[in-house]
């Protein structure tokens, strides 16, 4: 098997960063994807030889090569390596750039609170036998 191509550092207490990371996970058929949980307990980001306070700001990945990304490049390169770049289009688009950039950093500050407004939920994926796992907008 081969090793990811690109590993995502996301905030697993947030509800609707957890289900876009669920969504990835289904849609990477080839597993280039690895999924780190940054609220984990036992993740130690000075072991990975980064910041957790930044790494709470805004999404990062690690490409195969060390090569680090962050916010809207994680975001691109993670949908396009799971086979789905048409989801994240806009972003490829350079007079767009730096007003989405300036929107994900400001969603990426209270993605709790945008989390709770879009209808997410802080559950289980599993919880008195019912399974939670659809997106409010695309379904699963």
């Amino acid at each position: 098997m081969n090793a990811p191509l690109l590993s995502l550092y996301f905030d697993g207490n947030c509800p609707f960063c957890a289900a876009e990371m669920k969504r990835l996970r289904h849609w990477d058929t080839h597993a280039r994807l690895d999924f780190i949980d940054i609220a984990d307990p036992a993740f130690d980001a000075s072991e990975q030889g980064l910041d957790l306070h930044a790494m709470n700001l805004q999404l990062h990945g690690r490409l195969a090569n060390g090569d680090i990304l962050v916010g809207l490049d994680t975001m691109l390169a993670a949908y396009t390596m799971a086979g789905k770049s048409w989801v994240v289009l806009p972003l490829r688009i350079k007079a767009l750039r730096p007003l989405l950039s300036m929107l994900y950093r400001q969603f990426a500050l209270k993605r709790y609170a945008f989390s709770r407004l879009m209808g997410y939920k802080q559950v289980p994926d599993c919880a008195e036998g019912v399974c939670r796992s659809r997106h409010p907008f695309l379904g699963d």
